[in-house]
């Protein structure tokens, strides 16, 4: 590892695929599949292929919400995207999504399947497609997306930036910990002072924009993300607080965080959903126990 303190840029940027951290393995600079395999596909409307990371909770989380309000065609199957093993470079993933990046939906239900990709975009494809969780029109709309679109462009300063540097890269660096760290904790204080005056982050209504905040920001003052509580003083931020406690509550919330999971407790994992009996048949520590 080259001393950071000292490091000159080259004239042209070369991939060292030796540089180190915990996702070296998988991280590169083209796209495009790396071979050939298809995705499954169940037998509902929505095809789901995921990882229960933040940006996958955000739709499972959709889904199971959508369900809880009586919608029976938001039934899904939700496959398991291990990145951690390369599922998202098959030639199937990189045609829902290009980006190669979880999660990735194709809705069947129509007459020509629709690819849907970015977490953002599927929560729109599925409010708009339901009529839920985001308003028709007017003010109380464009306040929602305003918040969809704050998660999208600031949670790469969380995951990207603090989350990257405090708790994979191979080394500790000062600064970028500092400066990142900096940048995460004016992000907690722009929500605990929204949070303030209203019950969700765009009103008094539960809508998309909670479900896209709360996986990463209401999960990280919970001390679910990189171990980080202590460190970012999550305590200090009590409305946040407030509201990560109340929308964890939600059982739709709890069942959305376990599809797709495939780490943590064996019984908060269902690798894959594909009816709501799942939830109590079919994860890892009871498929476990029955392969004794």
């Amino acid at each position: 590892m080259s001393d950071q303190s000292s490091y000159t840029p080259p004239a042209v940027w070369t991939w060292d695929s030796k540089s180190g951290g915990q996702f070296a393995n998988i991280n590169r600079p083209i796209a495009g599949a790396t071979h050939d395999k298809d995705l499954p596909v169940g037998r509902h409307p929505l095809q789901l292929y995921s990882l229960a990371t933040p940006n996958g909770v955000k739709v499972t989380v959709m889904l199971e919400e959508l369900l809880a309000l009586g919608h029976e065609g938001a039934e899904y199957n939700a496959w398991l995207i291990n990145i951690g093993e390369g599922d998202q470079f098959s030639s199937g993933f990189v045609e829902a999504n290009p980006n190669s990046k979880i999660p990735a939906l194709w809705d069947r239900s129509g007459d020509k399947p629709v690819r849907v990709f970015e977490s953002a975009s599927i929560l729109f494809h599925l409010a708009e497609k339901f009529g839920a969780f985001l308003p028709a029109s007017g003010p109380e709309r464009t306040e929602v997306m305003n918040w969809v679109f704050w998660q999208m462009g600031s949670a790469p300063y969380l995951g990207g930036g603090f989350g990257h540097f405090y708790a994979y890269a191979p080394e500790k660096w000062e600064y970028p910990i500092n400066r990142f760290a900096m940048e995460t904790k004016r992000q907690l204080d722009v929500l605990d002072r929204e949070l303030a005056e209203k019950t969700f982050i765009a009103g008094e209504d539960y809508s998309i924009a909670d479900m896209a905040i709360w996986p990463w920001y209401g999960q990280l003052v919970l001390g679910r993300l990189y171990s980080a509580a202590e460190f970012l003083d999550v305590d200090s931020y009590k409305n946040v607080m407030r509201w990560a406690k109340a929308i964890d509550a939600r059982p739709a919330v709890q069942r959305g965080r376990m599809v797709n999971r495939a780490f943590g407790e064996p019984h908060t994992q269902l690798h894959e959903r594909h009816d709501a009996s799942d939830f109590e048949t079919r994860t890892q520590d009871k498929l476990e126990a029955a392969a004794e």
